[in-house]
């Protein structure tokens, strides 16, 4: 087979990808609690530099994910075009998110989209453990990524957290301690008004939010986090 490069299509990529797979790899990811039902057994370290040599294409990468290969799936959403995507196309691969791993990755992409925040507002209020965390993940890559979003935008997401701080399921409660934690260390500003939700809710009766609270708490109170904040508002 030839050295990966643009020109390749989805059979191409999906051959190469069945090629480099292990059962090794598979049985790793078991250990982080991947879903491998469709896995081929490659590595996020051979993916991305996959993805690099294959650059973006949008509509190889809808191709990619009708696969319904996990290593597929993640290709799509590293070289898939957030300006090319529409709000369908977001909700209809997120009725098919069934891993934790699928989901942080595809939510990096969906960030850069121009309706992150219709997203955001409306998966929150979803029901399925998935397409809920994704808003929370989106939020998360939000906070780190978008540079040039004000703080406010994030302030006025606290709510939103307190609000899902009590679902208990596990992939929810990760993504929401997640957030809170990534907005709390954007800047000083936001340090603030994250750590104080952050103490209310580790002092609350509710074990879930007690817990993602505490976590939040520990990160935020770091002695390294707060060097790190000031010497970013210097």
């Amino acid at each position: 087979m030839t050295v990966p490069d643009p020109s390749w299509s989805v059979d191409d990529i999906v051959a190469y990808l069945r090629l480099i797979g292990t059962e090794e790899n598979r049985a790793g990811m078991v250990r982080f609690g991947i879903n491998t039902r469709t896995a081929l057994g490659v590595g996020n370290s051979d993916l991305r530099p996959l993805a690099r040599k294959l650059k973006k294409n949008h509509e190889r990468s809808l191709l990619l994910w009708d696969t319904g290969i996990r290593e597929a799936r993640l290709m799509a959403a590293f070289t898939g075009e957030p300006k090319k995507l529409d709000i369908g196309q977001c909700r209809r691969w997120a009725a098919d998110f069934d891993s934790w791993e699928i989901v942080d990755t595809v939510a990096d992409l969906f960030a850069e989209t121009p309706f992150r925040r219709e997203l955001i507002e409306e998966f929150a209020e979803d029901e399925r453990e998935f397409v809920r965390r994704t808003a929370f993940a989106i939020l998360a890559w939000s906070a780190v990524h978008l540079k040039k979003e004000p703080d406010a935008t994030f302030r006025a997401y606290l709510p939103l957290v307190e609000k899902h701080a009590g679902d208990p399921r596990n992939f929810v409660r990760k993504a929401v301690n997640w957030a809170l934690r990534q907005i709390g260390k954007r800047s000083m500003a936001l340090h603030a008004p994250a750590l104080a939700l952050a103490e209310k809710l580790a002092a609350s009766s509710d074990k879930t939010a007690r817990w993602i609270g505490k976590d939040a708490v520990k990160e935020l109170t770091d002695a390294k986090q707060l060097e790190r904040l000031a010497a970013g508002e210097a």
